[in-house]
């Protein structure tokens, strides 16, 4: 289907997923120069305001794929044999291609044809592959940035909150890191409708962090809803 890749860009999606891939096809690595010519596969791991313009200054021929999680088949035009892979994965440029193994990836395409060359992109790569509708790239995605980057942020307003009342700002991650192990069961005084000491964190956060105030009467108000169902 393809032997010859070329990874436009090398940070932090660019570099692993040219290591993975070059365990497989000759894969050679470009950046501003767009040196494309002879592949059958262009991937594109540049930011994602710049997909269009990167697209389109690539010669029509290859197919061409981005690993955008957000941006949608079009920004490709006027590429036709078009894909998009995202892996549903934090990655970073030194952490080598093992950061991909087992991660789950929403591949988008405009025709059978070019989701067979999504999956088989996939499938080198080690990913467990999903299909994607393009016009759900945006929900998908929101979905992605909570689990992702708003677990940093409650990350760090936690151990803003144990700080303040003299514990060490790292106590909470092995806190949390035994959450995931556990597969995200629901536990705390929300599970158990223990309102007073709800309360109690209200008044003790608006005294002494209240710009978390929000915060927390956000996340209370979500758990809840989200228990309902």
């Amino acid at each position: 289907m393809f032997q010859r890749i070329v990874v436009v860009g090398a940070g932090r999606a660019g570099r692993p997923i040219a290591e993975r891939l070059s365990e497989r096809f000759d894969v050679r690595v470009t950046g501003r120069e767009l040196a494309c010519a002879g592949a059958d596969l262009v991937i594109l791991c540049t930011p994602d305001a710049v997909i269009g313009d990167v697209a389109r200054a690539i010669e029509v021929g290859p197919w061409i794929c981005h690993v955008s999680g957000a941006t949608r088949l079009d920004a490709l035009a006027p590429h036709q044999r078009r894909v998009a892979v995202h892996p549903l994965q934090t990655l970073h440029a030194d952490a080598g291609p093992g950061q991909l193994d087992g991660a789950f990836a929403g591949l988008t395409a405009s025709d059978p044809d070019a989701m067979r060359v999504a999956l088989t992109l996939a499938d080198a790569l080690g990913l467990r592959p999903f299909e994607l509708a393009d016009e759900d790239r945006p929900l998908y995605h929101a979905g992605a940035t909570v689990a992702a980057s708003f677990l940093v942020t409650l990350q760090r307003a936690a151990a803003d909150l144990v700080e303040r009342a003299g514990a060490p700002r790292e106590a909470v991650d092995p806190l949390m890191q035994r959450v995931v192990e556990r597969g995200f069961i629901p536990t705390g005084p929300h599970v158990r409708g223990d309102l007073s000491t709800i309360d109690e964190h209200i008044v003790a956060i608006a005294q002494q962090r209240p710009e978390l105030e929000p915060l927390y009467r956000a996340l209370t108000r979500a758990t809840e809803l989200l228990a309902s169902r």
